[in-house]
């Protein structure tokens, strides 16, 4: 599927390159939204999982094979975005180290390689899922259909892309029914890749697949028998018991009043002499 140097004309090469552009732009913005500190590690495992399984062939036919596309994987396990971004980079690496598609012809594989695979399997997914049941199989089951029917757009467009601005001799009937007819083929294989790997991933880490965000059950805190449910905040964590109101302080208390010493009963008192009578005893 790597459209080679020469293989297209310049102004069709310079308008898929136009369009791989803006694709890439937006997806530059809208990956802002579906990335976070979780799945952003997961985009660069992804990017380099398809840069590595793009270089294996499986045979398809006689004298022909096929590899991963990887654009309904990318979508799947990091959003339509992200996938675009991932699958663009495995193709201007692969451009630049390997010479698997020529540098002039960049455009035209990000838009047939990275957009489209990426647009029509996401779009098939989310319809499949919204119509199947809800459950880890028919994720399983809407990436298998999604990949499968990614790869034969893929072809189709190049198709397009080829009787517009195709610089070979070779005729336009040929080149769609062997680009359609084998990538039928070769679109098995990426949905058995494809389903298979995630499946695998949700089998230990759903919350990190894409097109399963939602599916997820939310974690839920249970108390022992008899006593009341624990409460939970939206993340399933469970709140924090408000603090209690300090108590009032205590009124100080008054302290005891003492009464004045009484004056001894038997005070001598002063007589008109000036002279004090001693207090007489007390007779018996």
């Amino acid at each position: 599927m790597h459209v080679p140097d020469g293989f297209i004309d310049a102004p069709v090469s310079i308008g898929a390159g136009a369009v791989a552009a803006a694709g890439v732009a937006v997806s530059l913005r809208g990956a802002r939204r579906e990335l976070d500190e979780r799945t952003a590690p997961l985009a660069g495992l992804v990017a380099a999982f398809i840069f590595a399984v793009q270089m294996l062939n499986f045979p398809v036919a006689a004298g022909t094979s096929g590899h991963l596309l990887g654009g309904a994987l990318a979508a799947i396990l990091v959003g339509p975005c992200t996938g675009v971004l991932c699958v663009s980079v495995v193709l201007l690496m692969q451009g630049l180290l390997f010479a698997d598609g020529g540098l002039t012809a960049l455009g035209v594989n990000v838009t047939d390689m990275a957009i489209t695979t990426v647009v029509v399997a996401y779009v098939l997914f989310r319809l499949l899922v919204k119509v199947l049941p809800r459950g880890r199989r028919s994720v399983t089951a809407a990436a298998f259909v999604a990949a499968a029917a990614s790869v034969p757009a893929a072809a189709a467009v190049f198709t397009v892309i080829y009787a517009v601005g195709g610089v070979t001799d070779v005729p336009l009937s040929k080149v769609a029914g062997s680009m359609i007819g084998v990538h039928v083929l070769i679109g098995l294989g990426e949905a058995a890749i494809t389903a298979l790997t995630v499946g695998s991933v949700l089998a230990v880490r759903p919350d990190l697949v894409h097109g399963a965000r939602g599916l997820e059950r939310p974690l839920e805190l249970h108390t022992r028998p008899g006593t009341a449910k624990a409460a939970q905040d939206g993340h399933g964590r469970p709140e924090k018991a408000a603090p209690e109101a300090p108590a009032a302080p205590e009124a100080p208390e008054a302290p005891a009043r003492h009464s004045a010493p009484a004056a001894p009963a038997d005070a001598g008192r002063t007589t008109p002499s000036g002279v004090r009578d001693r207090p007489q005893d007390a007779k018996a």
